[in-house]
């Protein structure tokens, strides 16, 4: 018996399926057999083409022209030729895009193609294998000063030989003027990592780099949309010649996936959205030749819209924008100012004249959204087939979303590149082969932005099967950091045997003292074991309330409370300063690297306190060693894990 999940058995339950909604559509005549289209009722020559995509049929003046019976015999004598009619179909083709077209030898083509040249039955069994030769490279730039990065490529015998363009002419011109030079730099970095087709992992992306960056990727995404669409609309065309002259339509038309959505952004919260989207949006305007202000709001429909739910109300005050410098940690101002819901997801149609904001998945080209709201969306419709062709993706501020819930992202990845449940009307004759034999995920491009790095981020670096390679920064040791085994329970045994005893047994670290744990789980089962031997202990996590906060932080600033215990999670989305503690325990080093000096200093905000009055410990095992290299350096983590 076939396995129903196999990906050729789930193909041709497809194909089933679609054959299905087709007939009932038809109509037949009972116990006749299908007629002919009639829908062109004069001959051939009196066929009239209006444009590029619409024929009319004029009356033969030997034949009296009747009346229409109705509306729809009326709107049948115009009839669009081929597919369905849409915004592009009539526009005709583009012949502004982006990057100007280079047949074979665009990268897009050798990777994207019907017949992408980097998928074939050796690269993919090299890829499950997990065969990668790593190399340490440096990405290309101007001035020579691009990121030091570790790159995958697949081990083959026989490798491929990389076709690249050249970024600056094509794609950086494009690009919003930079008067920093690094940054500059930085983005020719990137656009040259990206338009191999390979993956990129940034994870080392730096507070006065990011606006940079995503402007670099944004580009990257416009461009792709607009030479999928151009490829679409040039086949249109053909297919329609071939109709109107009775010839057979062309073959080589092979250039869709299941589904019209092609990209994916994956950011944390509204603001991250909106800031990300308005550079996608700028680019698509300022390709537009002549165009000002008044002619770009035209062209972004439902922008007004947009702006308004991914914004604050106009009514609130953003106390982050508007504190004093220095008030509060600059990248908690630039992550939380603004609208900061997480539950969203949007829709994104690229035509030649025109974007469309809050489209239907199913009609959209890019599709905006949160891991949280991308996953009740797939829950909704009871499956994910609007993913199921996309052939780009971007995951920004992964450090955040490991702040949130790590299980959504996971969820999404996991249906990504899936073969749908329905048909929605796709024309198989034009859906790409390597689509039909479930091999999408081999081809598609996956970018990583984080400003740290983190064994969640790396496992999902690891996970990624791109058969044109991967490159990531950050530290060159490789170490998996997935497998630890039972080292959260001897780790729990440590602090409950070892280290929190010596604790009590001191007179001064028995009370003032601040327990870091940066697991929410691991700070269940602390908060349970410290209530179990009675010590006069706070707890506050990201689920506390605020009165519960308040009524916490000042039973251990009065003394009340000898121990606070807080989440990494809850210092993240609060940023706190908490007073009156002199010694500070990290049941683990937190993942971001601030926030070690952050605490730190809080002793010092009372008067009178000295550095010999502090103490710190630190919890650590060589699973941590990403966090450690973050807050000592990479020179100094190696002795640490050695001893």
């Amino acid at each position: 018996m076939e396995n129903p999940n196999d990906t050729k058995t789930r193909l041709m339950t497809l194909l089933n399926v679609s054959h299905l909604n087709r007939t009932s559509k038809r109509k037949i005549a009972q116990g006749k057999p299908v007629e002919e289209d009639k829908t062109f009722s004069g001959p051939p020559e009196k066929r009239v083409k209006l444009n590029k995509k619409r024929v009319v049929v004029e009356p033969d003046p030997e034949k009296p022209t009747a009346a229409p019976a109705s509306t729809n015999e009326a709107e049948a004598e115009i009839t669009m030729i081929g597919t369905t009619v849409t915004e592009e179909e009539e526009e005709g083709v583009q012949d502004d895009d982006i990057e100007p077209e280079a047949g074979d030898s665009d990268p897009f083509v050798v990777h994207f193609g019907p017949l992408s040249s980097h998928i074939n039955d050796e690269s993919k069994k090299a890829v499950d294998g997990m065969r990668w030769r790593k190399a340490n490279k440096t990405l290309r730039s101007p001035s020579g000063s691009g990121p030091a990065t570790i790159s995958y490529t697949v081990d083959l015998k026989n490798p491929a030989t990389g076709i690249s363009l050249d970024v600056k002419q094509v794609l950086v011109p494009r690009l919003t003027t930079v008067l920093d030079k690094h940054l500059r730099d930085l983005q020719y970095s990137v656009l040259d990592a990206l338009i191999t087709s390979s993956d990129l992992n940034l994870s080392n992306v730096r507070l006065h780099e990011h606006g940079a960056i995503r402007e670099a990727c944004s580009l990257y995404l416009l461009n792709h949309i607009l030479k999928i669409r151009r490829t679409v609309l040039k086949n249109n065309d053909r297919v329609t010649a071939a109709t109107s002259r009775s010839a057979a339509p062309p073959e080589d038309v092979q250039d869709q996936g299941f589904t019209r959505p092609s990209t994916l952004i994956l950011v944390p919260f509204r603001n991250s959205a909106l800031a990300f989207l308005q550079s996608f949006l700028d680019h698509y305007t300022s390709s537009s030749s002549g165009s000002n202000k008044k002619t770009q709001e035209a062209q972004i429909h439902h922008y007004s819209r947009f702006v308004s739910q991914y914004s604050l109300p106009p009514e609130s005050v953003d106390k982050l924008a508007t504190a004093d410098p220095g008030t509060y940690p600059e990248d908690h101002v630039q992550t939380f100012s603004g609208n900061i819901d997480d539950n969203f997801r949007m829709g994104v149609k690229v035509t030649k004249r025109s974007i469309r904001l809050f489209e239907g998945f199913f009609g959209a080209d890019l599709i905006v959204a949160s891991p949280l709201g991308l996953r009740l969306a797939c829950e909704k419709e009871g499956n994910a087939d609007f993913l199921s062709s996309i052939e780009v993706i971007v995951v920004d501020q992964m450090d955040a979303m490991t702040m949130q819930n790590w299980d959504h992202v996971q969820f999404v990845f996991s249906h990504l590149n899936q073969i749908p449940k329905d048909s929605h009307d796709a024309d198989f004759s034009r859906i790409k082969p390597w689509y039909l034999d479930g091999l999408s995920g081999y081809l598609r491009q996956t970018i990583l932005l984080t400003q740290y790095e983190t064994s969640e981020t790396r496992a999902l670096f690891n996970s990624l099967k791109n058969v044109a390679g991967k490159s990531r920064t950050g530290n060159h040791r490789g170490r998996r950091q997935s497998a630890r085994g039972d080292e959260v329970d001897k780790r729990f045994e440590y602090f409950t045997k070892k280290i929190f005893p010596a604790t009590l047994k001191s007179a001064v670290q028995s009370a003032n003292s601040l327990i870091f744990v940066p697991s929410y789980f691991d700070f269940v089962r602390v908060q349970n074991w410290l209530l179990q031997t009675g010590v006069s202990c706070a707890f506050i996590s990201e689920y506390s309330s605020n009165p519960d906060i308040s009524r916490a932080r000042q039973a251990f600033f009065r003394g009340d409370k000898s121990f606070l215990v807080i989440t990494e999670r809850f210092h993240f989305f609060r940023r706190y300063r908490l007073r009156g503690l002199r010694n500070i325990l990290f049941y683990a080093p937190p993942d971001h690297a601030q926030f070690y000096p952050e605490l730190l200093s809080f002793p010092f905000l009372d008067d009178g306190v000295q550095a010999s009055d502090i103490t710190v410990k630190v919890l650590y095992s060589r699973y941590d060693l990403m966090r450690l290299e973050r807050i000592v350096g990479g020179k100094a983590v190696g002795p640490l894990i050695r001893d």
